[in-house]
């Protein structure tokens, strides 16, 4: 009962109520029929104990003698049979108007319950991303009215909290920026020039600090880009078999120094948004395809249409993902393998950016397991 909607626990309440109802006047008219049918029949008999009429109202019925018995006889059995066909009748009467009671509480319920089947709809499509075109207006239903305004406030309250954060990234990411970019013109200067007295712990602390901030400018690059997905115009057309030609031909040193074959299989397809975003998701799936593959491996990138839809899908032959893991590999700063991902020179946003841009464009993003051995990453638009 738990489990149910309230839709059908007002029909199986109803329903036992009418149920209930029907049984009881059903019984109640069965007895008062049964009373008076056995008053007929104690007339009858009294009519044929005496034989005669007494001058009172009671029905005079004229058969001889030598035949009363046997209409006595016949007219008991059809009392007693005419009982069972009513008491039958009744019964499944009061089924079939219980039945009906609750098929019509079903209906009436869920028309009634539409407003509230409406506003939960409304809630499994809210998202940080569009909390304020997820408002509700105001309900014509008292009890929802006041509902739909907590809601409303709520929405205002949790709009401003990720504003403020995004806000907060994208200042934080700006102010980072400029002493990464500083300190990378220095090392890039003192690295350019010979210092015969630097000794080897002296290399190794520059070669550190050199990664490191690579490091540091690659995660502010990738904050910001993800802070601004919003304000970035998604009305290009793009070619998407020339875009995935121009990221394999992009990625190919990459690919060619861990022997990857890169293949390309796309459709002459063309989808709206941004050329930059999906320039930057395709890139960033094929790079981590090639990062995380084994060694002459491969790296398939699909582009076909099914239905109405674009399918984008990039498969490797890896060593997959878990399928616990699945669903958190999208996760801002998430590594399956923390000490393999930063030796490779990951900061486990390139997932999370590539999460983001699909959601942009209103697409979705699923992970499989390639038949092959690996991982698939699909993408519908």
């Amino acid at each position: 009962m738990k489990k149910l909607s309230i839709q059908w626990r007002l029909t199986i309440i109803t329903t036992l109520f009418i149920a209930l109802i029907c049984g009881c006047l059903t019984l109640f008219i069965y007895k008062s029929g049964v009373y008076y049918i056995d008053s007929l029949q104690d007339t009858v008999n009294a009519q044929n104990e005496d034989g005669s009429k007494d001058g009172s109202e009671e029905i005079y019925i004229s058969i001889p003698d030598e035949k009363w018995q046997d209409f006595a006889n016949d007219f008991s059995i059809q009392v007693y049979n005419n009982k069972a066909d009513y008491r039958k009748t009744s019964l499944i009467l009061s089924a079939l108007m219980a039945l009906l009671g609750g098929v019509i509480t079903f209906f009436i319920s869920g028309h009634a319950l539409k407003p509230l089947s409406e506003f939960s709809d409304k809630i499994e499509k809210v998202q940080a991303q569009n909390l304020a075109a997820s408002r509700i207006e105001e309900n014509k239903v008292k009890e929802l009215n006041q509902l739909s305004i907590s809601y409303n406030k709520m929405l205002e309250r949790l709009s401003e909290s990720f504003e403020t954060q995004r806000q907060f990234t994208a200042n934080a990411a700006h102010e980072l920026r400029t002493p990464l970019a500083v300190m990378q013109v220095q090392l890039d200067l003192y690295n350019a020039t010979e210092h015969p007295d630097n000794d080897e712990c002296s290399q190794k602390t520059l070669k550190m600090v050199t990664e490191q901030n690579e490091r540091l400018s690659k995660m502010v690059k990738t904050l910001l880009d993800m802070s601004e997905l919003q304000t970035v115009a998604r009305d290009e057309e793009i070619a998407l078999d020339a875009l995935v030609e121009e990221v394999l031909a992009d990625l190919e040193p990459l690919a060619q120094k861990k022997g990857i074959t890169l293949t390309g299989n796309c459709e002459a397809l063309t989808m709206t948004g941004s050329d930059i975003l999906i320039y930057r998701l395709v890139y960033n799936l094929v790079e981590n395809a090639i990062k995380y593959n084994r060694s002459d491996g491969q790296v398939t990138v699909t582009v076909a249409k099914k239905d109405q839809n674009i399918i984008f899908s990039v498969a490797d032959t890896g060593n997959g993902i878990p399928e616990a893991l699945k669903n958190k590999i999208f996760e801002p700063f998430f590594r399956i393998d923390k000490s393999r991902s930063r030796a490779l020179g990951g900061v486990g946003l390139g997932l999370a950016l590539v999460h983001e841009i699909v959601r942009v464009h209103n697409g979705n993003i699923t992970v499989k397991d390639n038949p092959a051995g690996g991982t698939i990453f699909e993408i519908v638009f």
